[in-house]
């Protein structure tokens, strides 16, 4: 009898969490098999189909989550993953190349077969060099991205090496052209002082890094150009006892709070009321620009209509930089391509997926003469520009 309603009562639980929708743990993995084929099935009928999951295994090395234009690549690239199928492994460095290489060995040790890395330390080769070492002894093809590193050094080093990234001068350029158009149609109001000459900061980001070095120098030199092929002086910076024409960030990490804690300071001593208000402010990224805008905006400027706008120009055209420059309070940006910049990426992962040389199917793209260095292009964003 105990035993007749003991097994009664087993059968009454079990009706229960069929009727609640309940599955025994020892059905889980056909309960997923039966949901797998439901979704798939649901899928068809929507017109699209389930991406198979795939047993490649990728690590992705970032040299700072917190970089604002990398977070945007970062977002991209994981969209782009998954329709893949492919769930990379994302690391964050931080901005320690130590941390990075260690990283990048402990995801050797653990099998990877792809290894996408945005270098952090790019004053020297010798990083770059031993990831590549490392990934030459286990036969794991290697992509750098964004970060500039060394043709014969790194990328000719290794036949399963390139680069995907931009042409470094062509953002100094491009933001160049901008400034001294700009400031050629709107001379008078920016020249706050009357003096005729446009007094100037430029934050340039990380010593050492290619394009920083690129954008500081042809920034200038090519806004200098127009405006004195059309007579006007040429830019001074805000402080002529300097002994550099920029300002760093201490910590390499182009950050919005460098940018905000320097503008704060020079405030201070270079404003209207002195007769020295900085007049154009240049930056090398776009999260250096948002950080010298809320040191404006804080003292009065840069709030939109009806105050007065210290003309900001940044680089890579952030979502965030977007709105500042559609709300007036941002002068410009070149726009890298962080889209572009993922599925450019995508289609070497493809070829090692597909077992084809990493370079093969670029031929759409504008690669470096002799070495396997991808480039995406710039452009320019202002008011005027499409999202």
């Amino acid at each position: 009898m105990r035993k007749f309603l003991a097994l009664a009562l087993a059968l009454v639980m079990v009706l229960a969490m069929a009727a609640c929708g309940g599955t025994p743990a020892s059905s889980a993995s056909s309960e997923a098999a039966s949901g797998s084929e439901a979704a798939s099935g649901s899928e068809a009928a929507s017109g699209s189909e389930a991406v198979p999951a795939s047993d490649m295994r990728v690590d992705v090395f970032y040299y700072n989550y917190a970089d604002v234009y990398i977070s945007s690549v970062r977002a991209s690239m994981d969209e782009q993953f998954a329709a893949l199928g492919i769930e990379p492994e994302n690391w964050d460095a931080a901005g320690s190349q130590p941390t990075q290489t260690d990283q990048v060995n402990t995801a050797i040790t653990a099998g990877s077969d792809l290894l996408i890395v945005n270098i952090v330390e790019t004053s020297t080769s010798d990083p770059a060099r031993d990831i590549v070492e490392a990934a030459r002894s286990a036969g794991i093809p290697v992509i750098f991205f964004n970060r500039e590193v060394n043709d014969n050094e790194v990328i000719n080093s290794y036949d399963k090496c390139a680069f995907v990234g931009t042409n470094a001068p062509d953002a100094g350029h491009m933001q160049g052209e901008m400034i001294g158009n700009y400031l050629l149609e709107n001379y008078d109001a920016v020249d706050l002082n009357g003096d005729g000459t446009i007094s100037y900061v430029m934050f340039k980001g990380q010593e050492g890094n290619a394009e920083a070095e690129a954008r500081t120098q042809y920034a200038v030199e090519d806004a200098d150009a127009i405006l004195t092929a059309a007579g006007k002086p040429a830019l001074s910076y805000y402080d002529p006892n300097a002994a550099t024409k920029y300002l760093v960030d201490t910590a390499g990490n182009w950050s919005a709070q460098a940018a905000n804690d320097y503008m704060v300071t020079l405030l201070g001593s270079y404003n209207e009321d002195n007769g020295n208000m900085v007049e154009l402010i240049i930056c090398n990224n776009d999260g250096m620009a948002e950080g010298a805008i809320a040191a404006l905006q804080n003292v009065g400027y840069n709030n939109g209509e009806g105050t007065t706008i210290i003309p900001v120009f940044g680089v890579d055209a952030t979502d965030s930089a977007k709105a500042l420059i559609k709300a007036g309070n941002m002068t410009g940006s070149i726009k890298q391509d962080a889209v572009g910049m993922a599925s450019t990426i995508m289609t070497l992962v493809e070829n090692v997926q597909a077992g084809s040389e990493l370079m093969a199917n670029t031929d759409q793209y504008t690669v470096d003469e002799g070495v396997a260095k991808i480039r995406v292009p710039y452009s320019m964003y202002d008011a005027s520009s499409e999202d």
